[in-house]
């Protein structure tokens, strides 16, 4: 059999599949020469997808999706690997790099509820599900009065148990939402001045070997500025705070048509009982010099025992 010509690594669920697939779909029509069945999907299993047990804070942060696969690329089984870019870590290994960003979705959060159609709308005392430390503490800001637990799982896994009742409601990335076909079950969009969403979330990005010139001529046509320049800033805003899944952290980047971009941050306490916010406006070139920027002034403002989220 012959070798495909590009292998495309990917985390087996429904919505890393979707990603996957989209990018075949784009390689194919950015070259004429690229058929479908010369683009192969790799299912990789991470230790991510293996614990369902824990919240992922306790288990070792965002790494846990991305190592298997990583380490696949490093091989050479795989010639590229398509992530989720809030999932991905600041720091790559040696010899990989993100030299593709696709076109971003829709970065807000989705409320989902059998119960209330937004979450100032939910009984007190109602139960909230996430997996996600930044939208636990969120919620608990927000709402101190409802009961917050985690929720584990793939979409449709969340969505199955809050239709048998085990959680009152729960947020979702519109994005994956969208990707999947599932936006019939949102009750309403969370909007960035209630809830700031997870960095680069709504973004796919194309990780590949650093020295492999032939993957990223084929990667090239897919970049998409825009975007590139927007996870840029959130990135370093990220990299500035040490981000890991252990410190609730959200940030936003947005461009308008000249060439500006506008940054907010935020960091909280995982209980939700205190948080700090920094917004930067500059040149799109200064991006990641923004949320550098953006992140040191957290530092400065957070107290010292705000990242010691414990063990």
């Amino acid at each position: 059999m012959t070798q495909a010509a590009i292998r495309i690594g990917t985390r087996g669920s429904p919505l890393a599949l979707a990603q996957a697939n989209e990018t075949r779909v784009r390689l194919c029509a950015a070259h004429a020469d690229l058929s479908e069945n010369a683009v192969e999907i790799v299912v990789i299993k991470t230790s991510g997808d293996r614990i369902q047990d824990r919240a992922l804070a306790e288990a070792g942060g965002k790494g846990l999706f991305t190592k298997e696969i990583e380490e696949a690329l490093l091989d050479g089984r795989i010639d590229i690997a398509v992530h989720s870019m809030k999932d991905m870590p600041t720091v790559l290994p040696d010899g990989l790099e993100i030299t593709c960003l696709l076109e971003r979705e829709d970065p807000r959060d989705a409320f989902i509820s059998l119960a209330a159609d937004s979450i100032s709308a939910l009984p007190a005392g109602a139960l909230v599900g996430s997996a996600s430390l930044r939208r636990q503490a969120q919620i608990r800001r927000l709402r101190p009065d409802l009961r917050v637990d985690i929720l584990r799982g793939n979409v449709d896994t969340r969505l199955r148990k809050l239709q048998e009742g085990q959680v009152d409601a729960t947020l979702l990335a519109n994005a994956g939402l969208r990707r999947l076909g599932l936006t019939a079950h949102i009750a309403s969009l969370v909007e960035p001045e209630e809830m700031l969403p997870a960095v680069a979330q709504g973004a796919i990005g194309i990780e590949q070997r650093a020295s492999d010139d032939r993957v990223r001529g084929f990667l090239a046509p897919l970049n998409h500025p825009d975007t590139a320049v927007c996870v840029a800033a959130e990135r370093a805003f990220l990299a500035a705070l040490d981000g890991s899944c252990r410190t609730p952290i959200a940030g936003l980047a947005n461009l308008d048509g000249a060439g500006r971009l506008s940054f907010k941050g935020e960091i909280l306490r995982p209980d939700g009982s205190q948080s700090f916010t920094a917004e930067r406006a500059g040149a799109a070139a200064d991006a990641a010099t923004l949320g550098l920027d953006a992140g040191e002034e957290l530092r400065r403002q957070a107290p010292s025992d705000f990242f010691l989220v414990g063990d």
